[in-house]
């Protein structure tokens, strides 16, 4: 089931540093963001595989999550970049609500394979 970490961060006069180190429950190989999104909806998949870790680093988006079967969706907004949303593989996700300057990245635990996609959503 999907749940949120906080990234540590450091903040003064000069501004705020967000730290990600060893508080990701995979090796990252590989990173996208989504920007640049009208009133779409993303995603709509789970993985066979794949885990990966959402950040809003830059304005806004919700994420509806649906863990497995017997589970009833779950709803994050990510409107923070200390924010940290971890997708499990069985978690169908689906991202909206997009502000108009939001910047989604993402982190996955897997290489990009199509294979590893499930685009049914649970019943």
């Amino acid at each position: 089931m999907a749940y949120l970490i906080d990234l540590k961060t450091f903040a003064d006069a000069r501004g705020n540093l967000t730290v990600i180190e060893k508080v990701l429950p995979f090796e990252i190989k590989r990173v996208f963001y989504i920007y640049g999104v009208d009133d779409s909806v993303r995603g709509k998949h789970r993985h066979k595989k794949t885990i990966q870790a959402a950040i809003s680093i830059k304005g806004s988006c919700r994420i509806i999550n649906q863990g497995g079967i017997d589970m009833n969706p779950e709803e994050f907004q990510l409107d923070s970049p200390s924010k940290c949303l971890i997708l499990l593989p069985e978690d169908y996700h689906q991202m909206d609500n997009f502000s108009k300057d939001s910047i989604l990245m993402v982190f996955a635990s897997e290489y990009f394979d199509l294979d590893d996609y499930i685009f049914d959503a649970y019943e």
